[in-house]
C-alpha cells in the first residue's frame, strides 16, 4: 500500500470539507442574525427576572418583590419631584 491518495480521494474529502464548511457558515450566519441576538437577551433577562424573583422551587421571594416595589416608587417620586422643581 502506498501513501499517495487517489484522485478521487481526494476530490472526496474536498467534497465533504466543503459541505462541513458550508454548515459553519450557516450556523454562524444563523447565530449572527439580529433576531436570533434580541431572542437570545430576552430569553436571558426572563430566566434572570425568574431566578431574582422566584426560589429554587419556584415560590415567590416576596421580599425581593417588594424591594423591587419599593425602588420603582422612589424613582418615580424622584422623577415627579424634578420635573415640579424643573
Amino acid at each position: 500500500m502506498s501513501d499517495t491518495k487517489s484522485v478521487d480521494e481526494i476530490e472526496a474529502e474536498i467534497a465533504a470539507a466543503r459541505t462541513r464548511l458550508a454548515g459553519t457558515v450557516d450556523e454562524l450566519h444563523a447565530r449572527t442574525a439580529p433576531k436570533e441576538i434580541a431572542r437570545r437577551q430576552v430569553e436571558g433577562a426572563k430566566h434572570a427576572f425568574t431566578a431574582a424573583t422566584h426560589t429554587d422551587g419556584g415560590e415567590l421571594r416576596t421580599e425581593r418583590i417588594a424591594a423591587l416595589v419599593a425602588a420603582a416608587v422612589a424613582l418615580i417620586g424622584v422623577g415627579v419631584l424634578r420635573r415640579r422643581r424643573g
